[in-house]
Formats: structure tokens, C-alpha cells, sequence
């Protein structure tokens, strides 16, 4: 009798546990990321499937260290800011904690205020209007490795330097291509220079630069200045070769991604200067960055800052999401945001940098020049590097009202 008591308990122990144990295993925490991405527009090559494969590697080197799941979703956002903040509201509403990638200006600005109010997380790697972390700034947003005010700095003020100090713009006409525009001329006029005129022109339907870049010519600057990217500034860059104004002035494209020398070639884009934070090339740790991604996409498209920003900074969220643990990182986007600013950064993409209180990540410019035909040895040696500029030169002074705790 007695025996037949215990094994009842036994028996009635088990069934009291066995729910307990099956509700532990369905409790573990899910992070969700969502590239929210330009899938089918002028910035695709720049951003779109690559970064979703950038984010995904990141995961899938991170998910051993992790106590929690981690599922990534993807999202075409057709660089429209109304429709990036609908997605963005639905994807946090149902659960979704980071946005990440974000390219288009506009997009980005409108997708961080959604963040801020849902307290959840945009972790962004390729929108590039400096207001993103000064005077629209966000406790709850990354900007990870580059924005207008360094590209101004570092292409602008070269050129400056260089002695070309007069400027025709030719600008997308938003937040992003105003920010370029605005922050390279005042480094023009900073410089001992002048601006001889701006063009600006409505962003995205503009394929055809044919009377801007007349009305460029007509001006009498020594330099055209195009304050845009993606296949805007490739459309530029081309049809400035047509007209032969690459034979009169100094052609300055002033956010210039590799996919753009890639696609127009060596013999029209030889000679010009661009800024990144990533070149594929750099060092090992570079070249074992692409060697992985490239395996994992079915493009030959080779990564640039964006995509390594995409890698990098989801990296490093998911450090910050280990040193938290996933429920505490799941339950505030803000502290994710702070957890990530006070542990340092280092991958294989950027190496070692730091994210400072306003949420700009910390790492050097590199001012490189397109290659001649005679001096690229294969498709994708694109560039040779002319300096490096240390962070502290190419970042815009701290906001101080940005400055948001570190935790």
C-alpha cells in the first residue's frame, strides 16, 4: 500500500511538472528584427537584399551567445516615409523590437519617432541626414558608421583643399540631399570658396539631369557637386560624361557607394573621389567579412558601408541583448540603446569603435579614389585609399540635448 501511495505521487508529481517544464521552453524570449529596406528602388544595390543578408550573418554569428531566439523579418519601404511608419507602427504594435537598416532620410527621421514612442529600437545602417543624431535626435536610435556631415567634411573639404572652390549643387530635393547640399557649402564658403547654384529636383521620379547639369555648366563653377546616391548618382555621374562637363569641371559626388563605380565602370568613374567607412579590401577581417555574406546571397554584389553598417550594428545590439538578457532587451528599446553605447564595439567590418551618447557610432572616414582601367586588376578592386580621417574630425559636435544616458 505503501508503495503503491508513492508511485501515485510520483505519478501526480509528474503530471504537475511536465506543464511546468513545456511553459519554461515556451517562455524563452523572441527578439524580432526587421530590415525595413529599399527592396525595388533607386537604393536597392546600395542597401535592400544585402543588408537583409548582412543582418542575417550577424545573427547567425551571434544566436550561441544569445539567451533568447532572434527571428529577422524584411519589409519593402519604397522610400516613402508614410508607408515606412505604417509598417514600422504594425511590425512594433505586433511585437517586432528594432527596424533596422532604414536607408532614405525621410524614411529613417519618420521610423525613429515611431521607435521613440513604441519604445523599441532603429537601428539604423544607411540613412545618412546628420539631424538623425543632432537636432532630431532619439534615445532610442543608432546611427551606425556615416552621415551627410562627414561626407561633407571629408569629400567637400578635400576637394576644398585641393583648390576647387567653386560649387554648383545638384540635389535630390529632401531631407537628405538639402543636408548634404547645405553642410558641403558651408564647408565651401568656410573654405574661401563660393556656390554658383543649386538645382534641386524632385526625389524619386527624376531620371533625366539633362538641364540641370546645363544649367550647372552655365554657372561658371569649377565644380559640380551631387548631393544625392543610388542610381540618382549614377544617372548624374553618366550623363555628365555625355555632355563632356568631366572634361571642364570637377565632378564631386558627394555620397557615392562601390556599387556605383561597379555599375558605370572604371573608365567613366576613374579618377573620382568618394568616402566610406568599409572597403571590402581593407585587411583580413574585411575580406573574411565579404567571403561570408557573398556566400550567403545569390548576387555578386559586394558589400559597402551600408550593408557592413547592417552587419555591424546588429552585432553589436546583440552583445548589448547578451550583457541585458533577451527579456530585459525585449521590455525597453531605450535601454538596449544605452547598453550599446557603454559597451566598446568591435567587428569584423569596422573593427574596434565606440557609440557615443547621441547614438553616432565612432569610426574613421576613409577618403578613397575611384581606380583608372589600368590600375583595377578585377571587377570589384574599385578603389585605392588616399587618407584616413580620425572619427573625432568627421563627426558633427554633440548636440546637447542628445546626450542620453549610457547604461
Amino acid at each position: 500500500m505503501i508503495s503503491t501511495r508513492r508511485t501515485l505521487l510520483g505519478g501526480a508529481a509528474a503530471l504537475t511538472l511536465a506543464p511546468a517544464t513545456r511553459l519554461r521552453a515556451q517562455a524563452r524570449t523572441k527578439i524580432t528584427i526587421g530590415v525595413l529596406t529599399d527592396l525595388s528602388g533607386t537604393y536597392r544595390d546600395n542597401t535592400g537584399p544585402t543588408s537583409l543578408a548582412a543582418t542575417q550573418l550577424a545573427v547567425e554569428e551571434m544566436r550561441s551567445h544569445l539567451d533568447c531566439d532572434v527571428e529577422v523579418i524584411s519589409a519593402d519601404h519604397q522610400n516613402k516615409p508614410d508607408v515606412a511608419a505604417s509598417i514600422a507602427r504594425q511590425w512594433f504594435d505586433g511585437g517586432v523590437d528594432v527596424a533596422a537598416d532604414v536607408p532614405t532620410s525621410s524614411v529613417a527621421l519618420a521610423v525613429s519617432q515611431v521607435a521613440k514612442e513604441k519604445d523599441k529600437l532603429m537601428l539604423n545602417a544607411s540613412a545618412t541626414v546628420a539631424s538623425l543624431t543632432d537636432d532630431q535626435c532619439s534615445p532610442n536610435s543608432i546611427v551606425w558608421s556615416f552621415d551627410t556631415y562627414e561626407n561633407a567634411h571629408s569629400t567637400g573639404g578635400s576637394l576644398v583643399a585641393q583648390g576647387f572652390k567653386s560649387w554648383y549643387f545638384i540635389t535630390a530635393n529632401y531631407a537628405f540631399g538639402q543636408s548634404l547640399e547645405e553642410l558641403t557649402a558651408d564647408v565651401v564658403r568656410k573654405g574661401g570658396g563660393e556656390i554658383k547654384g543649386v538645382s534641386r529636383y524632385p526625389f524619386p521620379d527624376t531620371t533625366d539631369f539633362s538641364s540641370y547639369l546645363a544649367q550647372a555648366q552655365a554657372s561658371g563653377a569649377t565644380v559640380v557637386g551631387f548631393a544625392n546616391a543610388g542610381l540618382d548618382t549614377e544617372n548624374c555621374i553618366k550623363q555628365a560624361a555625355e555632355f563632356g562637363l568631366n572634361k571642364t569641371m570637377k565632378i564631386a559626388p558627394l555620397l557615392m557607394f562601390l556599387q556605383n563605380p561597379h555599375a558605370l565602370g572604371t573608365q567613366i568613374c576613374g579618377g573620382l573621389l568618394t568616402t566610406e567607412t568599409f572597403y571590402w579590401d581593407m585587411n583580413d577581417r574585411t575580406r573574411g567579412f565579404t567571403k561570408r555574406l557573398l556566400a550567403k546571397t545569390k548576387e555578386n554584389n559586394y558589400p559597402n558601408q551600408a550593408h557592413a553598417s547592417s552587419y555591424g550594428s546588429t552585432i553589436h545590439y546583440l552583445k548589448a541583448v547578451a550583457a541585458l538578457g533577451g527579456a530585459a532587451a525585449k521590455a525597453s528599446g531605450r535601454a538596449a540603446v544605452a547598453k550599446m553605447k557603454a559597451l566598446p564595439t568591435d567587428d569584423d567590418a569596422f573593427g574596434p569603435g565606440r557609440v557615443r551618447a547621441d547614438g553616432r557610432g565612432e569610426f574613421p572616414a576613409y577618403l578613397f579614389q575611384v581606380k583608372t582601367p589600368q590600375e583595377s586588376k578585377s571587377e570589384w578592386d574599385l578603389y585605392k585609399l588616399v587618407s584616413t580621417t580620425p572619427a573625432a574630425d568627421v563627426l558633427h559636435p554633440l548636440n546637447p540635448k542628445c546626450n542620453f544616458p549610457v547604461g
